[in-house]
């Protein structure tokens, strides 16, 4: 009896999940057909809403328990800066990289040393971390991404750790006691940055906006095409005449690009970095915003970075209890919807049939309707 009502259970959500679906495709075919200024008042819409997020009003109810401003710095506007770059690795060219934190570090070290040792304006210093960045993203992926699958992954994962260590022991960056003091923006329109979170949601807002639009770019170009072909199945890909390992690489470095931004805007507002600052912990909370917002698709890779930040702020009242409770609901949405809150019909389409849209490492997952039936030849 109580398996059929967890079966019950299952199926009524399943439904309503398909439904939703149903729902979401007919906005995609709105918006496939919608002439341009429909679409300029969306935009417009969006812009104007996340101008004003940061107003008193919406922050008695979005984050009782903490200032809403410096929230939507850190963790919502950082972890949704990381989850474009990541989702560009994964989402795009379906590559796992369990080290994605090292290019945030990079990025944050790059600004607080120079800054720090040199001087130099948090401009300058901002561009310097974005090139080392991708520097970093080139010597990683140039020996690497002949691997696939779980042994990319496991690179990957080491690669963040060894930075981690790296600036734990290096006492030119500070050790382990970190670097204090990061210089902050020069003043722009007459605010001045220092410790007022204002301006820092602006400029983070700013620099999200920006990826959002070159992301998208790369995606609907030849190079975007590249990815999709490299994730579905790299051997046909590269039969058909694309230069897998060369588009890899771009996808390594354009997502160490966005890492390295990501970690340098943070750097400045939060004015102290230190090596614990960059656990393994948070490249999978932001591997999970990928997956769990729908892996590849830009609006669900948005919603599902900021349900990962948002939440556990929300319901920090609930003490320890909120993190339990928030595991057991990521654990039962990915059981029943693997493909995520807003997949794309693609990716959607790659679970169905099994491929899981991650190369290798994703070809066993399969939706929750996916015949799972496999014949052997005698």
């Amino acid at each position: 009896m109580k398996g059929d009502h967890v079966t019950n259970g299952s199926n009524t959500f399943r439904r309503s999940a398909d439904a939703m679906s149903g729902r979401l495709d007919r906005v995609r075919d709105w918006w496939t057909h919608a002439p341009q200024w429909q679409r300029w008042i969306v935009y417009i819409g969006l812009i104007v809403g996340a101008l004003i997020l940061p107003a008193p009003w919406v922050g008695s109810f979005m984050s009782p328990y903490s200032d809403w401003t410096t929230v939507l710095i850190f963790p919502v506007g950082t972890y949704i800066l990381m989850a474009v770059g990541l989702n560009v690795v994964v989402g795009l060219a379906g590559l796992l990289d369990l080290g994605y934190v090292a290019f945030f570090a990079i990025g944050s070290y790059s600004l607080a040393y120079f800054g720090t040792a040199y001087g130099w304006n948090f401009w300058y210093t901002l561009a310097l971390g974005v090139g080392i960045t991708a520097v970093s993203g080139v010597i990683l992926g140039a020996p690497t991404l002949r691997l696939r699958g779980d042994y990319l992954a496991i690179v990957t994962l080491g690669f963040g750790e060894i930075v981690r260590i790296t600036a734990n022991n290096t006492t030119e960056i500070g050790g382990a006691r970190g670097i204090t003091n990061i210089p902050h923006p020069p003043p722009m329109f007459g605010t001045k940055f220092l410790f007022d979170p204002a301006p820092y949601y602006y400029l983070i807002l700013g620099a999200i906006v920006l990826v959002i639009i070159f992301s998208r770019r790369l995606e609907t170009s030849r190079v975007g095409r590249s990815w999709a072909a490299i994730r579905e199945d790299e051997d046909a890909a590269e039969l058909m005449g694309v230069p897998t390992f060369k588009f890899k690489l771009l996808a390594f470095a354009v997502g160490a690009i966005i890492g390295g931004m990501a970690g340098s805007v943070w750097a400045s507002q939060a004015n102290f970095i230190a090596p614990t600052s960059f656990p393994f912990i948070l490249s999978a909370t932001i591997l999970v915003a990928v997956v769990l917002g729908g892996s590849g698709n830009m609006p669900g890779v948005l919603l599902g970075a900021f349900l990962i930040a948002w939440l556990p702020e929300r319901f920090r009242g609930l003490a320890e209890y909120r993190i339990l409770f928030f595991g057991a609901a990521l654990v039962l949405l990915m059981a029943l919807r693997p493909e995520g809150l807003l997949p794309s019909r693609r990716r959607r389409a790659e679970l169905a049939e099994g491929t899981g849209g991650m190369g290798s490492m994703g070809a066993e997952v399969g939706g929750p309707t996916a015949d799972t039936s496999v014949e052997v030849s005698k």
